[in-house]
């Protein structure tokens, strides 16, 4: 079974001023002469993480993470002025740009799937690659299963604690109620409405409960930019018209891809996956079969080194 290439760290890192107040951290990795790929990370607002480096032979690829507007290490922190989606596909023009890129390939799973879907929709013509994981099209039904009603019948017991923050006669929106506090002046409510917003993602996203996972989404940083950004994306339908992304894949048929998800997956179900499949059947599907949402699932590592291993055999022909 492949396995996580060992830990690498940036030969360079980069700070790019983009639409004010937001400046964003990049940084690189492996071969500066490689193949660039770009890690396209989750939420939106999670951030990148060390081990996200190493879904990539470091001898073959130019590896460019960077954090999007309000996450990880761009600033300001959990801001939500000017951040949309196709802020951030401006932003990614902005860095294949000034890093001196012709083309790349998008890497990115959950939130990064959507915006890397957007991206090559947006821009075909730089786009080499696509691999994507956990197929979030940021429908209304997809919000609703997760937010609303649907995965709090998988987990009543996280769902529990979720609900804790909202009064009973806010419940029929949670979305809305909870934007209300993570966009409050309380400080301490809006602290407590992003721990339990990301803790509710960090319980579900795994089919076997991992500490690594838990610690990453409870972490007070991650937590206040992940909630704050992911509640102003959803009540905004993500900036995204109805079924955009399903409507515009014809525009990826050219693309070489892969998609990967996991059987189990309770916080991107896999309908998104198998629908992006019948409008995208040139790309290959890979279900696994013993996996829930997170990239860091042995099964779903496997699936996506074994992708960025045969995309690099594929584009270096």
């Amino acid at each position: 079974m492949d396995v996580l290439f060992p830990d690498i760290r940036p030969y360079v890192n980069h700070t790019l001023v983009v639409e004010p107040p937001h400046e964003l951290h990049i940084e690189e990795c492996g071969n500066p002469d490689g193949l660039p790929v770009v890690f396209v990370h989750g939420g939106p607002g999670s951030g990148c993480e060390e081990y996200h480096r190493r879904f990539f032979d470091p001898e073959v690829y130019r590896i460019i993470l960077f954090d999007q507007r309000g996450a990880g290490k761009s600033t300001p922190h959990a801001e939500l002025e000017g951040n949309t989606s196709q802020a951030l596909v401006a932003d990614m023009e902005a860095i294949r740009d000034h890093l001196g890129v012709d083309k790349w390939i998008l890497f990115g799973g959950s939130w990064g799937s959507t915006l890397a879907l957007l991206y090559a929709e947006t821009h075909p013509e730089r786009v080499l690659g696509l691999i994507l994981r956990g197929i979030f099209l940021c429908r209304k039904r997809e919000i609703d299963w997760f937010y609303q009603e649907g995965a709090s019948r998988i987990f009543p017991d996280a769902w529990q604690e979720f609900l804790k923050p909202i009064p009973e006669g806010e419940r029929h929106d949670m979305v809305s109620a909870y934007y209300a506090r993570l966009t409050g002046d309380n400080e301490l409510a809006r602290m407590a409405a992003a721990k339990a917003w990301s803790h509710w993602e960090g319980r579900t996203a795994t089919l076997k409960q991992s500490k690594a996972v838990l610690d990453h989404f409870g972490s007070p940083h991650t937590a206040l930019s992940l909630a704050r950004i992911e509640c102003h994306y959803f009540v905004n339908n993500s900036f995204l018209e109805d079924d955009q992304l399903l409507r515009d894949a014809h525009k990826l048929k050219d693309i070489p891809g892969v998609i990967v998800q996991g059987r189990y997956d309770v916080i991107c179900p896999m309908e998104s996956a198998w629908e992006l499949h019948q409008a995208w059947p040139e790309a290959d599907f890979t279900i696994v079969p013993d996996a829930g949402h997170a990239a860091s699932e042995p099964g779903i590592v496997h699936a996506l080194v074994k992708a960025t291993r045969a995309m690099s055999y594929q584009l270096k022909k």
